[in-house]
């Protein structure tokens, strides 16, 4: 490459090689963009190391740890190794429109924005649309950040200038799941955020989600981003949502079908939040009775992953 590139695009990934493949044909995909994909393979015992020998597409390039470090810690490696002046990041198990990179950068050369994001649409395990998720306002999102994670479609889908991730020290190695919530509220209060209101990312909702897997902490990782955050939260007169939190976390158990811990978690916020929905919530996930989520039209760049 002759040139330095317009974006660099971290994956971080581990043992899912049939997700990462379709992450990867979505960020080589990208339209008028000069780009690059760094991919860090954080210890893969399956096939991912293969089959990424098998590229040839020289814009990808491939780093690995050989003992796993963790998801923050990869991604920091991808920022350090990154060459564009802009770094996007995609996890391995989502997709992008092939507009999203370039409509993005358009965004940020004309609102002179140094972070952007887009809205989103959740997916079921056939990549058929359950929810959109829209795109926060750009003059709201750095409050919003101290209440609940308003990014639409988690770490798949702002960029920011490489610049201001290194001035603002990237994600935080301590935190795991919450690690991308952490580095939105840092980029926001430093940066000049900016929108883009069409969808461009798809988050895919399904066991293996981090949140689903049952094997993180999360209300510790809350508990150490509430306490990092103190003096901001205070200087804004805003608090995070520990109910909204918790229904999160439910959620993720009860896709995962842990119907007894979905309904604890959904109890425990009736009781510590006193909200008597919780309680329906807690019956209706202990019986099993997660509903099949509707599905509506999504954008026609889908096609591009069935």
């Amino acid at each position: 490459m002759g040139t330095s590139p317009d974006a660099t695009v971290v994956v971080p990934t581990r043992d899912r090689w049939p997700l990462l493949r379709l992450a990867l044909r979505g960020a080589l995909r990208q339209e008028g963009v000069n780009l690059e994909v760094v991919v860090v393979d954080d210890g893969s015992t399956d096939e991912t190391p293969e089959r990424l020998r098998e590229f040839e597409d020289t814009r990808l390039r491939i780093f690995r740890n050989e003992v796993s470090r963790g998801v923050a810690a990869s991604r920091n490696r991808g920022i350090a190794e990154a060459r564009g002046e802009w770094v996007a990041f995609l996890d391995d198990d989502d997709v992008w429109s092939p507009r999203k990179l370039r409509a993005q950068l358009d965004v940020a050369s004309g609102e002179d924005a140094s972070f952007v994001y887009a809205a989103a649409v959740a997916l079921d395990e056939r990549r058929d649309v359950i929810r959109l998720e829209p795109a926060p306002d750009p003059n709201e999102i750095g409050d919003q950040l101290l209440a609940n994670c308003v990014m639409p479609g988690g770490c798949s889908n702002a960029i920011a200038r490489a610049g201001l991730l290194q001035s603002t020290g990237g994600f935080d190695p301590a935190l795991s799941v919450l690690a991308d919530w952490d580095l939105w509220i840092r980029l926001a209060a430093a940066g000049r955020p900016a929108a883009c209101p069409e969808p461009l990312v798809g988050y895919l909702e399904h066991r293996a989600n981090m949140v689903a897997s049952n094997r993180y902490d999360l209300y510790a990782e809350l508990d150490y981003l509430t306490a990092k955050h103190r003096s901001l939260s205070a200087a804004r007169r805003v608090e995070f949502d520990r109910l909204e939190f918790g229904r999160w976390v439910a959620s993720g158990h009860a896709r995962a079908g842990r119907r007894f811990r979905a309904a604890m978690l959904y109890l425990a916020g009736a009781l510590g939040q006193r909200d008597l929905g919780n309680l329906k919530l807690a019956v209706h996930a202990l019986r099993g009775d997660v509903a099949t989520p509707h599905t509506i039209a999504g954008p026609e760049w889908l096609a591009l992953y069935r």
